[in-house]
């Protein structure tokens, strides 16, 4: 996903002079190629993230268009204040973008684990929230975002994520993707765990003969309200995937839509459980250690369609 923004943002950047990037003591051996072709438009501001938004904010009122770069705790939980007061406040065109999303980071332990930024981001006003499932959801919603002034945050992981998508698509922020059609259980997912999920539906379909539709909601703000509700019409099982905490997030998102319409339909989030995560480890070992592995997500949603519908 990581290489992929930051192509498109230098094939952007290439036709618009006033974009500009800011990253706090990160991208070695990503911006290089950034900083060549664009010198005055780079700036390190060092391990100083409050203060690099305060830069940001100085050059969108100057007219620029700001892109800011770091880890997600530290782009997002370190600098709310300045988000909430003196970008989103303002309106102003900055792109905040954060990298290492769930336990992409896993080795570094629960301080760089990214599992509340969605819960923190959601509530503010003004703000457009994009989720890549891989790099070519990653390079559509970089090309989209780069479109629209105003607020944006996106959220990535690392390299070496799995594609989805085996082209392009038509991507239009607001609206949600249908991967796969399917009439009896839904599944809701953002971030390259819906991988996870495609693998367990393709087991429980094998095992069980039934059919699972698949939707990627990569713009998580605003939320694909129309979507939701069809698949609450036209399935008897909704389940939401994510890569983030069992609070706050896409899983809350969905829910809320679903109690405003008083839909009946079965629903159940599958995400992190409420508590740190103090273990360190690959991003596999921590999924597989906090429920988000193939097997378990397999298990939740034939255990749940099995008591549900007596299938035996």
């Amino acid at each position: 996903m990581r290489s992929a923004f930051v192509t498109t943002l230098i094939e952007r950047a290439k036709q618009d002079k006033d974009i500009y990037l800011l990253t706090g003591d990160l991208g070695f051996s990503v911006f290089e190629r950034f900083k060549e072709e664009f010198p005055t438009r780079f700036i390190d501001c060092g391990v100083a993230e409050q203060n690099m938004i305060g830069v940001a904010v100085g050059l969108a009122l100057s007219g620029k268009k700001v892109i800011v770069y770091s880890i997600i705790p530290f782009i997002t939980m370190r600098c709310f204040e300045q988000i909430r007061n003196d970008i989103c406040l303002h309106n102003l065109d900055i792109k905040i973008v954060g990298v290492g999303g769930g336990f992409s980071y896993g080795a570094q332990g629960p301080t760089h684990h990214a599992l509340e930024d969605l819960a923190i981001m959601r509530p503010l006003p003004n703000i457009q929230i994009l989720c890549p499932v891989d790099s070519i959801e990653a390079k559509l919603a970089t090309q989209e975002m780069l479109k629209i002034k105003g607020p944006f945050y996106l959220r990535l992981e690392k390299e070496g994520e799995e594609n989805i998508y085996s082209k392009e698509f038509r991507f239009k922020i607001g609206k949600a993707n249908m991967i796969k059609s399917g009439k009896d259980i839904t599944i809701i997912g953002l971030g390259s765990i819906l991988n996870n999920a495609i693998l367990a539906a393709q087991k429980i379909e094998e095992k069980y003969h039934i059919s699972i539709r698949i939707i990627s909601m990569t713009t998580l703000k605003p939320l694909d309200n129309n979507i939701i509700l069809k698949a609450a019409r036209e399935t008897k099982a909704i389940f939401t995937i994510e890569e983030h905490s069992m609070v706050g997030g896409l899983g809350s998102a969905v829910a809320d839509i679903l109690a405003e319409a008083k839909s009946d339909v079965y629903f159940k989030k599958i995400a992190v459980p409420d508590r740190f995560v103090e273990q360190a480890g690959s991003q596999n070992y921590l999924r597989d250690k906090n429920g988000l592995s193939v097997q378990t997500i397999q298990n939740i949603i034939a255990k749940i369609w099995k008591s549900t519908t007596n299938i035996k």
